[in-house]
């Protein structure tokens, strides 16, 4: 695995957008996608994998559970990819890991908590276009007919839920999907996930074996100037949280004493 330490706002701005040009179509694209972590020790480990490592057949329940007690919340949402959507961005522990197309949103989430910022945060960087020549010939096909590079929940909706989809092949594969903009995070946050069709392989199994990915590093030195730059282009809570609880979140640290704690050596 390769890691690209910046040491810099600016040097950040350069590592994102460096190679990112495409000659076929005149225009600055790539196929990365992006996921924050503020600590460079977190593996890419769904929370069902953190959870549930002891039995990770309980995700049944915890899906059947979750339907049953938030049925009066769900409305329209009956399609079994629109509820493990809903159930990921509320916590519920799943085989999922958000990602984003955008950069600066992960370098949100590899900044925002404040609990830890005497370590080293970091984003990873899949190009996840090249996993998918691991998926089974119906998936592949899929994706070519539609011209796109990752699946809607629309075009799930025949594989029917995770045992359909762990019989397509029995070799263990990786599906990136895009949720439905059902919730404002969801579109703000320039949204997808990923999912392992065995719950018991993760997805850094799976990269091992492909020169597709790397990570940059922010170092904690330099943590609360991209924090602070991020908010200048309204890249913050308010945004990637629509409402009152983003709106708090952002408030009470942009009054928190961060200053002479983290940035005395900028002095």
């Amino acid at each position: 695995m390769k890691d690209i330490v910046i040491h810099s706002w600016d040097e950040l701005q350069k590592v994102i957008f460096e190679d990112v040009w495409d000659e076929k179509v005149m225009r600055y694209r790539n196929n990365f996608i992006y996921r924050g972590v503020s600590n460079t020790n977190e593996d890419l480990l769904p929370k069902l994998n953190r959870i549930c490592s002891h039995d990770l057949t309980l995700e049944e329940s915890l899906m059947r559970n979750f339907k049953k007690y938030a049925y009066a919340d769900l409305g329209q949402y009956q399609n079994f990819w629109q509820t493990l959507s809903l159930a990921q961005h509320h916590g519920l522990p799943t085989r999922l890991l958000d990602w984003t197309y955008s950069p600066l949103v992960a370098a949100h989430f590899a900044t925002e908590n404040l609990e830890e910022y005497d370590r080293d945060g970091c984003i990873w960087c899949v190009d996840f276009t090249v996993l998918h020549k691991l998926l089974p010939q119906p998936l592949k096909e899929m994706l070519e007919k539609s011209r796109s590079s990752s699946f809607t929940i629309e075009m799930l909706e025949d594989i029917g839920d995770f045992q359909t989809l762990k019989g397509l092949q029995k070799d263990p594969f990786v599906l990136f999907f895009e949720p439905a903009s059902m919730l404002d995070r969801i579109a703000n946050q320039y949204a997808l996930f990923s999912l392992v069709s065995d719950s018991s392989v993760l997805l850094s199994d799976l990269l091992k074996d492909h020169e597709c990915y790397y990570r940059i590093i922010i170092p904690k030195e330099i943590k609360l100037e991209i924090r602070d730059k991020l908010d200048y282009i309204n890249i913050s809570e308010r945004m990637i949280y629509p409402g009152l609880d983003g709106i708090c979140k952002w408030i009470s640290r942009r009054y928190s004493a961060l200053g002479p704690k983290y940035n005395v050596s900028k002095k």
